[in-house]
């Protein structure tokens, strides 16, 4: 196996380079969204798990587009529960198309073959 080069914690310059957004930012949306809570380094400076990264680019969307306010984001994550996954859309696939319900399907088949010899090793 190899080893993933999934990083644990990301600076505030890393997290300001991958949303497109100044550091300064990132600031003031921890300070408007009790949700988002860094952890400090033992030189103070904040470390981003995947977790706040999740919260940021839904919270960016919600800000940029769709249009919220910064209250109405706040309301409408607390109303998800606080789970950035369930504002994170998954993709738009018209299964009454009978082409793409086929496709699906045997997807489905495939998947279900591979599971079943993976089961039988």
């Amino acid at each position: 196996m190899t080893k993933s080069n999934t990083k644990l914690y990301y600076s505030i310059g890393e997290v300001s380079n991958l949303l497109g957004v100044k550091a300064h930012v990132l600031r003031y949306w921890e300070s408007q969204f009790p949700v988002l809570k860094p952890r400090r380094s033992k030189a103070g400076n904040r470390t981003y798990r995947i977790r706040d990264i999740k919260y940021l680019l839904s919270i960016q969307k919600l800000l940029h587009e769709n249009g919220f306010t910064i209250s109405g984001a706040r309301k409408k994550l607390k109303d998800s529960g606080n789970n950035p996954d369930l504002l994170i859309e998954q993709l738009n696939i018209p299964f009454s198309d009978p082409q793409n319900r086929k496709l699906l399907l045997s997807v489905k088949k495939e998947l279900a073959e591979l599971k079943k010899l993976i089961d039988e090793l």
